[in-house]
């Protein structure tokens, strides 16, 4: 975790927002953005900037997070003995990361299953090992095998499967600037390497049972 937090609170309506922040971490990092933006023509003094840097630093910092936390302990903090042995499945997990290769967002959805063999996990875990994975500078295809090997390794279920459908800014905003492209991707092992168990996992993520 961070080694010397600050920490901002804000309510609103019953609701606290807490943000932690490493005050030696955004202290150097405005510094770049300060010469960032002196770089690409702008004053850095002017009304309008004087606190972009600092805004900037923090939002790279809550961006990337996920640096900080470990994926495989969260996981263990929620563990419990069951003979469940059908599939689970948590599906429409939101996904925002930034691409390691232009430090722009791609966002989406993450579709996640496993079938137990002999322990189940806290549902609300496999959300947070998710944006542990997402926190940080990424690709989309190691995003998805990142969080597969984390869930075999730690569960050992009798298979996993993970898919993510996002779109990237990257292909939105510059490069190709295809409005409507989007990017899918797939991971599998054990169980969900047979097609007929694997069938069944895309079926139950495109339907609406709701």
């Amino acid at each position: 975790m961070v080694d010397k937090p600050m920490i901002n609170e804000n309510e609103m309506d019953g609701y606290e927002k807490i943000d932690q922040f490493n005050p030696e971490r955004i202290t150097s990092i405005s510094k770049h953005y300060t010469e960032i933006l002196r770089t690409v023509g702008e004053d850095p003094t002017r009304e309008g900037l004087l606190k972009t840097p600092e805004r900037a630093a923090k939002a790279i910092q809550f961006l990337t997070h996920g640096y900080d936390l470990d994926p495989a302990e969260i996981l263990r903090s929620a563990l419990f003995h069951d003979d469940y042995k059908q599939m689970v499945i948590v599906k429409e997990i939101e996904i925002y990361s930034m691409c390691e290769h232009h430090l722009l967002p791609f966002f989406g959805k993450a579709h996640i299953a496993y079938i137990p063999n002999g322990k189940i996990v806290g549902l609300s875990k496999i959300p947070r090992i998710v944006d542990a994975f997402a926190r940080r500078l990424q690709v989309q295809e190691r995003l998805t095998t990142q969080i597969r090997d984390c869930i075999q390794e730690t569960l050992e279920p009798l298979g996993v499967a993970v898919v993510i459908e996002a779109r990237h800014l990257c292909m939105l905003m510059r490069g190709i600037q295809k409005q409507n492209s989007s990017a899918t991707t797939s991971a599998f092992t054990g169980e969900f390497e047979n097609e007929k168990t694997r069938a069944e996992f895309i079926r139950l993520i495109s339907a609406n049972l709701a």
